[in-house]
Order: C-alpha cells, then structure tokens, then sequence
C-alpha cells in the first residue's frame, strides 16, 4: 500500500517535470523571455539608436557650416559689400553744377545782351578817383542777359583787363527792355604804382556769352572824352551790377 503511493507520488513529480521541459522548449517560459531579450538581434536597435545622436549631430555640424557660410563673417562681408556697392551707385554723385547763384549759372532761356540790342555809354567819375562808369541799357524788346563782365579793349591794346572777384554778383543780370546795368572801371592806380600808362582815343566793350570768355555778340563802340582816357597796368573792371554804386564801390 505504501509502495503504491510512493509509486503515484514518482510519476506525478515525472509529469509536473515534464510539463515545465515542454513549456521551455516553446519559448513561454520566462527564462525563455529573458534569453530572447539578451539575443544579439535584440541589441541591434539600441546600436542604432545610440548612433543616432551622433549622426544628428553630424548633420547639424554640416548645417551650421553652410549656415556660416552664408550668414557668419563671409556672409556678412558680402552683405556688405552689397551695401557698398548699393552706396556707391546711389550716391550721390560729387562736383554736379556749378556754385549756387554764380554768375556763371545763365538763364535756361537765354537771350545775350550785346552791341545789337542795347546802348552803351563810358563816362569817367569823379569819385572815386580814376574810375569811369560804364552803362548798359536794353533796347530791345526782350529780356536780354549780361553775363560775367565786360571784355574792354583801348585802341589795339594786347592784353586784356581783369576783373575784380569780389564784384561777382549772385546771379546774371537781366535786363527787361528800357532797363540799365552797370560795371565800374578801375582806370589807373591813385598812388602812381601802375606801369604803362597810356591814353586811349577808343574803346571796345565787348559781351560774353553763356560760358566763360566765349562770343556774345557784337561788340558796342561807346564815345570817350575827345581828350581820351589814362589808363596804366592797373585797368580792372567789375563784373555786371544792376545799380551803379554797386558798380563804383571797386
């Protein structure tokens, strides 16, 4: 009897042994579990995942040198020397025009004074001394315009007066029909030190044009006294002047 029971126990412990074999042989049993977690192929997506920052940061190095490239110091020097060249195109160009209000700056529609449309007349001064004032007026029926100062010529003098700088007026005068203008002449100088004196019998005023020493128009024969006019290296003339003390203050 009890050889029997001992007998049930051995092959109810075979059965329960043989159970556990078969359920680890089908992979459910957790020591199967934990033998598939440390399989090789298990490793591989940590692997891959641990190498992933590394190839990230890779591509980020590899960005942020063409970020540099484009906006770090190249960058910016190019950028910059697209806003010189901007600068330089669009400035402002250097030395356009002439100075504000000089004589030189003639009328748009311009219409020169000259021997064919005015009278002109020459007359010593008694003050100041050795001076004579000479006499422009329109006698046209236009406007007409006297630019820089007159060109003077007695008898067949070779050179020719220059003017006083400090008359240059603001603007060109222009002179509307029956109106004058004026320029004051410096004849000799009052303490003797001019050179070559001579006394001339005629004189020659002539007009300049719209540029600089250039043509006019006809040239006006005013008369002098019959006892004619002493004049040395000191001759000087100022330029145009709308009143006649303007002229005569040189």
């Amino acid at each position: 009897m009890r050889t029997s029971r001992l007998q049930l126990l051995a092959a109810a412990g075979v059965a329960v042994a043989s159970l556990a074999l078969t359920a680890c042989q089908d992979g459910t049993g957790t020591r199967d579990e934990g033998a598939s977690a440390s399989q090789p192929g298990a490793s591989t997506p940590s692997d891959a995942s641990s190498q992933a920052p590394e190839e990230s940061s890779s591509g980020s190095g590899g960005n942020a040198s063409t970020a540099n490239g484009s906006t770090g110091p190249g960058g910016d020097t190019a950028g910059s020397g697209e806003s010189g060249s901007g600068g330089g195109g669009k400035g402002p160009s250097a030395g356009k025009g002439s100075a504000p209000g000089g004589s030189d700056d003639a009328p748009a529609t311009f219409n020169p004074c000259n021997g064919s449309n005015t009278s002109v007349s020459a007359a010593p001064v008694s003050r100041p001394v050795n001076h004579m004032l000479i006499t422009v007026k329109n006698t046209g029926s236009k406007n007409c315009d006297l630019t820089y100062y007159p060109v003077l010529r007695f008898d067949e003098m070779q050179w020719v007066p220059q003017p006083v700088e400090e008359s240059k007026p603001q603007a060109v005068v222009t002179l509307a029909p029956g109106e004058s203008a004026y320029a004051g002449v410096l004849l000799s100088a009052a303490d003797g030190s001019g050179s070559g004196g001579a006394t001339g019998k005629k004189l020659a005023v002539g007009f300049q044009g719209r540029t600089p020493n250039s043509d006019g128009g006809p040239a006006a024969i005013p008369s002098l006294p019959a006892a004619g006019v002493y004049y040395d290296s000191s001759l000087t003339v100022t330029y145009w002047q709308s009143s006649a003390d303007d002229a005569l203050t040189y």
